[in-house]
């Protein structure tokens, strides 16, 4: 009798910052973690290359058969208190959405979980007070498919990755039994997506309307540069150390941030200690550390390989990237699975 081996699985994960991309050797854990690639985000020649690449053998219609990860704009990540006993009522949700989120909820593609646990909202149970309110724009999400297959990516599955990068923050949490509320942040050009998240789910969040492309105009005023254009090819390159304009580039980030932060911490009683960014390539990861000192708390370098094993999950030796660089956590989100037997089998494993 001859045995077909397991197909090999795929995962992708799009930002406005890279294209990272992962080879498994099947499609669901336990697998073991063969190739981990990356490419430029606005590189179509190099997003093929790297595709073609990370395959084994060539696909019979030319696509990637992949789980991706997605990080759209206009995308909604918000927790929201609801009246559960009006969750039912025909005009509720999207009252809701309208006052609170200030979106029409019909032009949206909208799901919720648990704020606590990330398990889907049913409405034949009774719901959870706290959710969050996970979505993004109809037309958007037709057009991040369409995207997808232009660049032969068969999309399998499309999470947003917020989601997916916020349940393994939190599961990390959890498993390291660590007890302080930890900000993350998704920092890109146009905003910034600020959530507080402890071992027990997601706490709060807050989407800021500023991101990198404001501190432009300002390196063209601190270094006397000619034009804006100048300032932002000297920001994303790798020639200059903006350490020490840290303070300077990030204030009126960091307003938005103290503001969350304070309201939060008066709330609960609780105090924010930690801080991760989880997009960020290397040259600005000044961000994560100016962000920290002026918070007065500390970076959060999240120990994933333990984390990776308890989910069945392990990496081939010399995979030619850094596990641990918290930009690959939201890829590697993508492969877990939460549901009973793998807790299950995590345990009895320990």
């Amino acid at each position: 009798m001859i045995f077909s081996k397991k197909p090999k699985g795929f995962f992708v994960e799009i930002s406005e910052h890279s294209v990272l991309a992962a080879r498994t050797s099947s499609a669901s854990a336990p697998f073991e973690v063969e190739a981990l690639q990356e490419c430029a985000p606005d590189d179509p020649a190099a997003l093929g290359a790297m595709l073609a690449q990370l395959q084994t053998r060539k696909s019979p219609t030319g696509f990637l058969h992949a789980a991706v990860g997605i990080y759209p704009g206009t995308r909604v990540v918000r927790r929201q208190s609801v009246e559960p006993k009006r969750m039912r009522e025909s005009g509720y949700f999207a009252e809701l959405c309208a006052q609170q989120l200030r979106i029409e909820a019909d032009k949206y593609s909208l799901f919720l979980v648990n704020a606590a646990d990330g398990s889907e909202f049913e409405s034949t149970r009774t719901p959870p007070k706290e959710v969050v309110v996970c979505g993004l724009p109809s037309e958007d999400a037709a057009a991040a498919q369409s995207s997808l297959l232009e660049a032969r990516i068969y999309p399998e599955s499309i999470e947003l990755g917020s989601v997916a990068t916020l349940g393994a923050v939190v599961d990390c949490l959890a498993q390291s039994k660590f007890k302080t509320p930890v900000l993350v942040l998704e920092v890109e050009s146009e905003a910034m997506h600020s959530f507080i998240v402890t071992a027990n789910g997601v706490e709060a969040s807050r989407p800021i309307p500023q991101g990198l492309n404001a501190m432009i105009p300002i390196v063209q005023k601190e270094l006397g540069l000619k034009d804006e254009e100048s300032a932002r090819r000297l920001f994303y390159s790798n020639t200059f150390d903006f350490t020490g304009m840290g303070p300077t580039l990030i204030k009126k980030l960091l307003k938005e941030l103290q503001s969350s932060i304070g309201f939060y911490e008066v709330q609960t009683g609780q105090s924010v200690g930690h801080v991760v960014t989880t997009q960020l390539s290397p040259k600005l990861q000044w961000i994560e550390t100016a962000i920290a000192t002026a918070l007065g708390i500390k970076p959060l370098k999240l120990d994933t390989l333990p984390w990776l094993e308890s989910r069945r999950i392990t990496l081939r030796e010399n995979l030619g990237a850094n596990p641990a660089d918290t930009r690959w956590l939201g890829l590697f989100a993508l492969m877990a699975n939460y549901n009973a037997s793998d807790a299950l089998a995590a345990e009895e494993k320990k």
